[in-house]
């Protein structure tokens, strides 16, 4: 039976599959102790029902396996047409179209071939109340990182985690341990200091965080840190000397847009509603909408425009959105100071 499971996720294009056994999470209690201390931030959905993101038992009555899977999306170096100026990251796996739409599909599919075995299953691609990176670190699915990202002996950091939890009895297989030895190369490379320790992680000092799902204006202590990322951030996958191993995924839909990246900053601000609607059409980034978006184009161009910036963001400055309005006040502000100087 394991034999035609992991046959059938390679089959559907999963890098790699393996089982961990159905238990309460080994880190149950440090993550309790994270929500308990605020660190989620404005992520309220971690605070909710503890004990069913603790144990998957909760989550599926009968739950015995969790068949955890790896996608490699690693994109390549860059994603800028020939000869463009760049001046701007994005973290990779939002390049293209959204990883969850593409996985789920496949999670849907193995869920009906296992269900030819007797099994019943939930699925999730973080989509749902599991800790996934201890049951991928029980499985031998890499192991977790400094940074708190899963680490891969083959695929470094750039892959997708999903899983399968599953009433099926099977043999898990055995962890594959801890292989970051003394390095600390992803606490030196988070630009903000969120990594406060080795695997702990502050999410409100997080640029992925604060790019993403923080809603309101960023914090001014962070807005120079952020330099020239607009949405996520790679600095600690990008520093993790494991990525040595990295090959560029197979799955055309995570390699960039060249709509997106054909454009400069200020171009994005030039975007209505229904212009970021279509340039975002499928995309992660389309989730946190245009006031966010735009508000995280304006402190990169704080950070690095020029006088070239100065009249998009001075209409931006207008802008009915006070969020944008804000931060491109705050980026016209910095621009001038440079210039002045």
């Amino acid at each position: 039976m394991l034999g035609q499971i992991k046959s059938w996720a390679a089959e559907l294009g999963f890098d790699d599959c393996r089982i961990a056994q159905a238990k309460e999470a080994s880190h149950a209690d440090l993550f309790r102790e994270w929500v308990a201390d605020g660190k989620h931030g404005e992520m309220a959905w971690l605070e909710r029902t503890p004990e069913r993101r603790c144990d998957p038992r909760e989550v599926l009555p009968g739950c015995k396996s969790i068949i955890c899977l790896a996608l490699n999306y690693y994109p390549g170096q860059s994603p800028f047409p020939e000869n463009h100026e760049g001046g701007y990251r994005i973290a990779r796996y939002a390049w293209n179209e959204d990883y969850h739409d593409l996985i789920e599909k496949r999670l849907r599919e193995f869920d009906q071939k296992l269900q030819t075995l007797g099994g019943t299953q939930r699925f999730y691609v973080d989509t749902g109340p599991v800790l996934e990176r201890d049951f991928a670190s029980d499985s031998g699915l890499g192991w977790n990182g400094k940074s708190t990202v899963q680490i891969h002996r083959q695929m470094g950091a750039w892959f997708f985690l999903a899983e399968l939890l599953t009433t099926l009895d099977l043999t898990p297989d055995a962890p594959f341990g801890d292989h970051c030895g003394k390095c600390t190369a992803c606490i030196t490379a988070c630009p903000t200091q969120a990594i406060t320790a080795p695997r702990r992680m502050d999410a409100r000092r997080c640029v992925s965080y604060l790019t993403i799902e923080h809603k309101g204006p960023i914090p001014e202590e962070f807005r120079i840190a952020m330099g020239d990322r607009i949405y996520g951030c790679d600095d600690c996958l990008d520093a993790c000397p494991w990525n040595r191993f990295a090959a560029e995924s197979r799955e055309l839909t995570f390699h960039a847009r060249e709509t997106v990246f054909e454009k400069r900053l200020r171009d994005f601000l030039e975007l209505d509603d229904d212009g970021f609607r279509a340039l975002f059409a499928k995309s992660p980034i389309k989730r946190i909408k245009r006031p966010r978006f735009l508000r995280n184009v304006c402190v990169a161009l704080g950070n690095t425009g020029t006088l070239e910036d100065l009249p998009a963001l001075n209409r931006a400055s207008q802008d009915a959105d006070p969020l944008i309005a804000e931060h491109a006040g705050w980026a016209v502000k910095q621009i001038k100071g440079r210039l002045d100087r």
